[in-house]
């Protein structure tokens, strides 16, 4: 998911946040209010909002507490808003508009205008009546470009190339991090540079680590977890909303970071995020809350009160914690967790993960292995909840070596494939249920990419074919030249090496009560890569899930295998880094990859 989507964009303040009319009547978004539209001979302007975002609460504050606004929208429109968090089809559909998005449609729902961040009260009163007098779309709606899905389930190698140099193009050599006006941590970036970081590509490794330091000062000293982004270029203006997806974002990347270079800085940050996690974002009974505010106080911006330390804080409050409980979240969230389980062996923090985990399958679970977002779902079941939860329970396997997670990740790859694919066969859709009758529902490109590393990986753990050709179908539609090309350019780059290649496969065979096994496979957990696949298999629970026949042993022993090859048996721990790393380089001067 692009970091852009959870962008609060920053503009002019035009007034003072004083007191100011009430605003808008605001209406949920339904196919009715556009009957009623079209009855009335009125417009539709959507609201998309954060709850946590600065900019939207200014906006609420000024703008559509303006008079002048105000009459116009009581005059000629129904004001409609949305919490994009809530709907995920909505925040997909719009994400590239940040939020607040202000969308303006016809009673047929047609849009007219999409305009992306604040909106000062005089720049929308002209918008306004602009519409009134030419409700005519404008310059902001465009055509669709369909993409194209000639190439087939890969990129080109002329793609491959230009990708990558799009993303070395990308990436600020002075300051760290891709993209120069905003600083943040790009998961899919950052993940893509520490795989060819592990290669041997030494620009790449400087880029990740770059990176990683520059974030450390985006983590809140005082509380732990991570701001959402920097505006001016640098690292030093921080908006201080912070959202579950960026909190798992770094905890995985931190975790990472810290299994490939011991870098105990890299661990602090990881672990702060798990604190702040746990202080600020955990249900009483273990799920994960949604977000917690940028502000104390609505629509004022709160960098004084961030710089003051914990006590200092408290006496004054507490910004506002979301409290929604998604699926979506949780997922995230528990797969961070397992990052940082398997590069510390805490278990406290695989104890947070399966608490969440439980939680959430037997609160949001639908039949046949899907998950509902929260409550209840406005137009799910949505892709993205049964996508994340699935690869959070794939991660809970490869960190346990528990089959009912594994049968788990399974199950909600096969509801994804039953209920998410698109038309013509290739990619899948956020949703089946249109947001409005105007609509169809389109593939995502970052929920693709996510799919493509889920079932290729559920693939290499379970050798089901099935699920191969569903991260082949994903990839088709990352791979179309129309959405490849997208920011950040490392998703699909990604997304393209795991499918043509193996992972690092490590397998320890032992009893589980015994304790040199379990050293062994905390060892293997701890391997740098995040392509990896871990198993812990006990003869009296049955074979390896690949059905690979271990020697039979009266020690506990680990192997590294690809394809059908496996190593010597490992049975100690301190040379466990050094064999692995060894028998991956024989096999990739072997050139044994699967494309």
């Amino acid at each position: 998911m692009r970091m852009r989507r959870f962008t609060c964009f920053t503009g002019v303040l035009a007034t003072l946040l004083t007191a100011a009319p009430a605003g808008p009547e605001w209406h949920g978004w339904s196919d009715a209010i556009f009957a009623q539209a079209k009855r009335e001979n009125r417009f539709v302007l959507l609201d998309l909002e954060a709850v946590w975002c600065h900019w939207c609460h200014v906006m609420d504050e000024t703008t559509y507490r303006d008079p002048a606004v105000n009459a116009l929208l009581k005059a000629r429109y129904l004001t409609v808003r949305v919490d994009q968090d809530a709907r995920p089809d909505l925040s997909n559909r719009y994400e590239d508009y940040g939020w607040p998005a202000t969308i303006v449609f016809d009673g047929n729902g047609k849009e007219i205008v999409k305009r992306s961040g604040y909106l000062p009260p005089k720049q929308m009163e002209s918008m306004l009546r602009a519409i009134i007098a030419d409700p005519t779309p404008g310059p902001s709606v465009q055509p669709e470009v369909k993409p194209d899905f000639s190439h087939g389930p890969h990129l080109t190698a002329g793609q491959k190339v230009a990708l990558t140099a799009d993303f070395f193009k990308s990436y600020d050599f002075a300051k760290g991090a891709w993209g120069f006006s905003q600083k943040f941590l790009d998961g899919q970036a950052e993940e893509y540079a520490m795989s060819l970081a592990a290669a041997g590509d030494v620009r790449a490794k400087q880029m990740a680590r770059q990176t990683l330091y520059a974030q450390l000062r985006l983590v809140d000293p005082a509380w732990g977890g991570v701001y959402q982004y920097s505006t001016g270029g640098d690292w030093n203006e921080p908006h201080f909303e912070k959202i579950m997806f960026v909190q798992a974002v770094n905890l995985r990347a931190f975790a990472l970071g810290y299994a490939m270079w011991r870098e105990p800085a890299f661990l602090r940050a990881a672990q702060s995020v798990r604190t702040y996690l746990k202080t600020f974002l955990t249900s009483p009974e273990g799920a994960f809350y949604t977000s917690q505010d940028a502000d104390l106080v609505a629509g004022e911006h709160s960098a004084g009160y961030f710089a003051l330390g914990d006590a200092a804080r408290r006496k004054l409050g507490v910004p506002r914690v979301d409290r929604n409980i998604y699926s979506r979240e949780n997922g995230w969230a528990i797969s961070g967790l397992c990052a940082l389980y398997g590069a510390t062996g805490d278990a406290t923090v695989l104890q947070d993960a399966v608490r969440a985990a439980a939680w959430i399958v037997a609160h949001r679970a639908l039949p046949n292995g899907g998950f509902r977002h929260g409550e209840t779902d406005a137009a799910g079941p949505y892709l993205g909840e049964t996508l994340s939860m699935g690869r959070a329970f794939l991660d809970l396997y490869a960190v346990t070596g528990d089959r009912e997670w594994l049968g788990r990740a399974e199950t909600s790859a096969r509801f994804i494939a039953a209920n998410f694919g698109a038309a013509g066969g290739t990619g899948f859709v956020t949703t089946r249920t249109p947001t409005d009758h105007a609509w169809t529902p389109r593939p995502e490109r970052d929920e693709n990419i996510a799919l493509v590393r889920f079932s290729n990986l559920l693939r290499q753990y379970t050798g089901n074919e099935f699920f191969g050709r569903m991260a082949e179908r994903a990839m088709g539609y990352v791979a179309a030249p129309q959405v490849a090309q997208g920011f950040p350019t490392a998703g699909p780059l990604e997304a393209e090496r795991e499918l043509s290649s193996e992972p690092l496969h490590v397998t320890v065979v032992g009893r589980r009560d015994d304790v040199a096994a379990k050293a062994l496979f905390m060892a293997a957990l701890a391997l740098p890569a995040n392509y990896k696949m871990t198993e812990f298999v006990d003869g009296r629970e049955g074979a390896s899930t690949r059905r690979i026949a271990y020697p039979a042993s009266d020690r506990a022993a680990a192997y590294v295998c690809s394809g059908t090859r496996c190593s010597r048996p490992i049975f100690a721990v301190d040379i466990m880094r050094e064999r692995v790393e060894k028998f991956s380089a024989q096999f990739a001067s072997e050139h044994l990859t699967k494309r």
